[in-house]
């Protein structure tokens, strides 16, 4: 399925699907150790639960409500976009079924077998049913469906299976025609339990390793289950249903912003389904049942699946000691001149450092926070926090800091999405311990990664702080790529204190030397610097934009960069995920080549780099280039002023773009085509080659050398 070249954009929904291939594909590859190819069919399926929950979730209620949404939608009706993405999602379905399929073929290989309850051998007998019983009989819920008033209602975060029991019947047959008594029917539903790892280890056997999932320990105890009922056949079937999460925010005044958050939060689980997924071997009497019951209609949203669903599961399969099946572990490296040892503060003084994670330690940013912390002459620190990691060294640093006499801010998104219960009990914990809180602005979401402290120096204040494009979240640094600035430029702090006093009265809107910041200034600013490659291009100047994003899909900034194509400047754009420009196309956008990279890493990082006739201006971001970023959430873009920092961004930018193993082009025809190698041209992963290129700097002698992988 394709876009029109006759329309200047790509759907984005569907160029979000296009990326969640693109993880398939490195499900698919074989190159790929084969327990990192099971984590990358559970990085789908989660990826393909999201993606229903919001995306398809918005487009469904533009289809319900009869609008189209041309316009908004880039050339598509609302109405067809449902079942594009219906047909799409079938399809991939369908293909990540294929590849689990083989992974398991080459995993047995590998002495690794998967069993059902049909496979189980005496063996295992009386571990499956020990288990059973002291593990998952206890958190079971099973519930009988026929005689209640109501349908119980199903979590979008859980698995279920669908049971039918047909009951024996006490009716004899009539003897003219030997017609048999049509049997009752009772169906059942079970929901998975979530607290024991779904993926269960048994004995090994014969120099074999044996798994076997949940779902298949409760099929083979269903007699044990229902053992009260007198029946003669029972089934059971996975069903997994999906629910639009979309926030509705309560507008009480009288409510504080954690209570209508956590209200919000609350009522999420009775959203309208959104799609619903059933094993496709399932009767249709009791899929008709299920439906029915549900109030799902019409075919829009209902994905016939396999025999299990929530295979987000596998991102946790057990690695059973075989660490030949993962990548070799890759040792964060230090960051040349700047030590874990000393004092962060002094070192930061004397210049600028850049953060590269998780090629360099994210530790840096942590021992940053405790230093000020315990410093006596910090005496307040502000921080935006947007998600965070489950047990969050960050949050533990500021309370230390709050508990030493500091003055704490914190501007803490409570709309994170999917983290808005964690981000509360955070909210709670903190506000317990004396640190102050802003809750954000009224239709804004806060996304920018910015820290500012402030430290006496000889009677003067003096700032210290950091930004970043990602989260503060020790857990996802170690998968996510993010480029983290320590500073203590003066201005460009002070224009972050102008940040954090907008929060505090938002009303008034800042001018900021340095910073570009949404939502008054990004698009504006963002123009400015495209402009000025299109008038060096016109006059015959060296004129190019390099950026690295997640997603670009804000049409204004797709037309600014067409222009600057037709005007002859030459644009390499690295798009991990949602691309909505049309690359390649002669009179709109010929000189403009997308990528995007998919690997072990999640590529996460914002640079913006701008030629201005071989002075090139550099800046690393929080925000995209998405119109909720640029006009609908506070972001920060920081410009990159240390010349040794620039290199290493533009060093790295172009490493990346050299990429020919993990690197697939952007297009209209959504076919992900791995970019192809010259003739004699080696390969060359991005990813290996930039932990390489920081393993060069950084000031080692104890590490294991370079290798040929991540």
């Amino acid at each position: 399925m394709s876009t029109n070249n006759n329309f200047r954009y790509i759907d984005r929904e569907k160029s979000w699907l296009a990326f969640n291939a693109r993880v398939l594909q490195e499900a698919a590859d074989e190159s790929v150790p084969l327990l990192e190819r099971l984590r990358f069919i559970g990085i789908f399926s989660n990826n393909l639960d999201e993606f229903f929950r919001v995306r398809f979730a918005a487009v469904r209620r533009l289809s319900l409500s009869g609008v189209t949404g041309e316009k908004i939608l880039g050339g598509i009706s609302s109405q067809q976009l449902v079942k594009d993405i219906t047909e799409i999602t079938i399809k991939q379905q369908s293909e990540s079924l294929k590849v689990l399929n083989a992974i398991e073929k080459e995993l047995e290989k590998q002495n690794i077998i998967i069993i059902n309850e049909n496979q189980i051998s005496s063996e295992h007998e009386n571990f499956i049913k020990d288990f059973f019983i002291q593990k998952i009989s206890p958190e079971l819920v099973t519930i009988i469906l026929n005689d209640l008033a109501e349908f119980p209602l199903l979590k979008d975060t859980s698995g279920y299976l669908a049971i039918k029991l047909v009951m024996k019947s006490n009716e004899k047959p009539k003897i003219l025609g030997f017609v048999k008594p049509k049997s009752e029917i009772r169906y059942a539903i079970i929901e998975i339990p979530k607290n024991t790892n779904r993926i269960i280890e048994l004995p090994p056997k014969d120099g074999k390793q044996y798994l076997m999932l949940i779902d298949d320990i409760i099929r083979y105890n269903l007699s044990s289950i229902f053992n009260i009922f007198d029946y003669e056949s029972i089934s059971a079937h996975m069903i997994k249903i999906t629910r639009d999460a979309q926030l509705d925010i309560d507008s009480d005044m009288s409510k504080s912003m954690l209570e209508k958050i956590a209200t919000s939060v609350k009522d999420r689980r009775i959203g309208e389904p959104v799609r619903f997924v059933y094993d496709k071997s399932i009767d249709k009497d009791t899929l008709k049942f299920f439906t029915n019951k549900m109030g799902i209609e019409g075919s829009d949203g209902v994905i016939p699946g396999g025999r299990y669903h929530n295979r987000r599961d596998y991102m946790n399969f057990p690695n059973l000691g075989r660490f030949d099946l993962l990548y070799p572990p890759r040792i964060p490296l230090p960051v040349e001149g700047l030590s874990l040892d000393g004092s962060i503060l002094n070192k930061i003084a004397q210049k600028d450092y850049l953060i590269y994670a998780p090629y360099q330690s994210f530790s840096y940013l942590i021992k940053f926070l405790r230093e000020a912390a315990l410093d006596p002459k910090v005496t307040s620190i502000k921080i935006t926090l947007y998600r965070l990691a489950k047990n969050s060294q960050i949050i533990s640093s500021l309370i230390n800091a709050a508990k030493n006499g500091k003055k704490v801010v914190v501007q803490i998104e409570l709309q994170a999405r999917f983290d808005e219960a964690s981000n509360i009990s955070y909210a709670e914990q903190m506000q317990q311990e004396g640190i102050e809180l802003i809750f954000g602005i009224k239709g804004l979401k806060v996304h920018s990664k910015i820290c500012v402290i402030d430290r006496i120096e000889q009677g003067k204040l003096k700032r210290y702080g950091f930004i970043s494009t990602g989260n503060f979240n020790e857990s996802t640094a170690k998968i996510y790529t993010d480029l983290t600035l320590f500073t203590c430029h003066q201005q460009i702090l002070k224009d972050i204190d102008k940040v954090f006093d907008f929060f505090d009265v938002n009303y008034r809107i800042h001018r900021y030397k340095h910073l570009i910041v949404s939502p008054h200034y990004t698009r504006s600013k963002l123009y400015k610097l495209i402009e000025r490659e299109i008038n060096n291009a016109t006059v015959g100047r060296p004129a190019y934009i390099s950026l690295k994003m997640n997603s670009l899909s804000d049409y204004g900034m797709i037309d600014k960069l067409y222009e600057a194509s037709n005007a002859g400047v030459k644009i390499k754009l690295q798009v991990r995920g949602i691309c909505s420009l049309i690359p390649g196309v002669k009179g709109m956008s010929e000189n403009i080549e997308a990528i995007s990279i998919v690997d072990y890493y999640l590529e996460h990082s914002r640079t913006f780099i701008f030629c201005n006739n071989d002075d090139p201006e550099v800046f690393i971001s929080s925000a995209d280039f998405m119109t909720r970023n640029i006009d609908g959430r506070v972001e920060v873009a920081c410009p990159i002023f240390d010349s040794e920092i620039k290199k290493q961004i533009i060093d790295t930018f172009n490493v990346g773009w050299k990429g020919n193993v993990k690197a697939r082009y952007h297009s209209d025809k959504f076919d992900n085509k791995y970019r192809q190698r010259a003739e004699g041209e080696p390969l060359f992963r991005a990813q290996h080659e930039t932990y390489n290129y920081y393993f060069d700097r950084a000031e080692i002698a104890d590490l294991n050398p370079k290798t040929d992988t991540i």
